[in-house]
């Protein structure tokens, strides 16, 4: 069978898609799979060897429809579900399977704080568009693969960083994912090794400001890499400190012990990290009754007190527990 499989951004909801594709993959005999995204994306699919054919659009999804056509396809497995996808199955005219976003629980916990959402990760929600073809989870956990070009080596570090480092990631789609600066300072003072900082042209000045701060213990790396460079970083890394963002999936793909912040958003909502290293831990402030204010986040806190980040105790049990083997 020929399939295709949708899924237009952002980063990690797509590396949250990669057990669906290697469980058609491996499960289903001779299926043949494809995925549909949008050209930003490119770098997260190219190397990945259980997919067939990898199809990208740049702005306007009518751009590709008559070369989906003309593939052949016999099934959609639709990850995204929104209008966009809609039209390619509407095109398409054959079987599909669509993700269910959940938004009417995903509102009432927003905007009443009224948890109805199942306690199930959006990973297995995935799967669940694969039962009518008895694909089952096959527990293995993410997958994120890199070219050998994009591999960095020790000479991209100074010499005191060769012998391990922790990676801290910086960046953030929304504010209210990113953690403050006064929390990125407690994690480079207390970390027991140097730190890579990894983050966008946008973090580049915050990067610098900790780099300076913490002289021969912290490398601003933000701005400097590319995604898959950065990918590198955490795949070389020792324990990687994080918001909730698309650099935690990728480094849950590399099973490293995984230091999550939560801001705005709740690990309820399906999307904490993905059997990451054993040893890792989700920092955030319960109880917290404006929490959460958005299923994605704000430029600044509705409240402007940002509790939700800036109460988060970094304790020395913090770097005790990361310690652990």
């Amino acid at each position: 069978m020929k399939f295709l499989i949708i899924r237009f951004s952002s980063i990690g909801d797509i590396v949250l898609t990669t057990p669906v594709i290697r469980c058609l993959k491996t499960q289903v005999a001779n299926a043949e799979v494809h995925y549909l995204s949008k050209e930003t994306y490119e770098q997260i699919l190219k190397s990945n060897p259980y997919i067939d054919k990898i199809h990208f659009f740049k702005d306007d999804i009518r751009e590709i429809l008559p070369a989906l056509k003309k593939e052949g396809f016999d099934v959609v497995i639709d990850l995204h579900h929104n209008l966009r996808s809609w039209r390619v199955k509407r095109y398409l005219k054959i079987k599909s399977y669509s993700f269910n976003k959940l938004n009417v629980s995903k509102f009432l916990l927003v905007n009443f704080k009224i948890n109805r959402l199942p306690k199930k990760h959006i990973v297995e929600r995935y799967l669940d568009t694969l039962l009518s073809f008895n694909v089952r989870n096959d527990n293995s956990g993410l997958d994120y693969f890199l070219d050998e070009a994009d591999r960095l080596t020790a000479d991209n570090f100074p010499a005191e960083f060769q012998a391990g480092f922790n990676a801290l990631v910086l960046g953030g789609s929304y504010f209210t994912k990113r953690i403050p600066k006064f929390q990125l300072e407690k994690i480079c003072e207390k970390s027991d090794l140097p730190i890579v900082l990894l983050g966008g042209k946008d973090e580049f000045e915050t990067g610098k400001m900790l780099e300076q701060k913490f002289e021969g213990k912290v490398f601003n790396g933000c701005g400097n890499f590319s995604l898959n460079q950065s990918a590198s970083v955490l795949q070389q890394s020792q324990r990687v400190f994080t918001s909730d963002t698309g650099m935690m999936h990728i480094a849950a793909a590399f099973k490293k012990d995984v230091f999550s912040f939560w801001g705005n958003t709740l690990p309820d909502f399906g999307m904490a990290p993905y059997m990451p290293g054993p040893n890792s831990r989700i920092l955030e402030v319960k109880g917290l009754h404006c929490r959460p204010c958005s299923k994605l986040g704000f430029k600044s806190c509705p409240k402007k007190h940002f509790r939700c980040m800036r109460d988060i105790v970094l304790d020395e049990d913090v770097f005790l527990q990361s310690n652990k083997n």
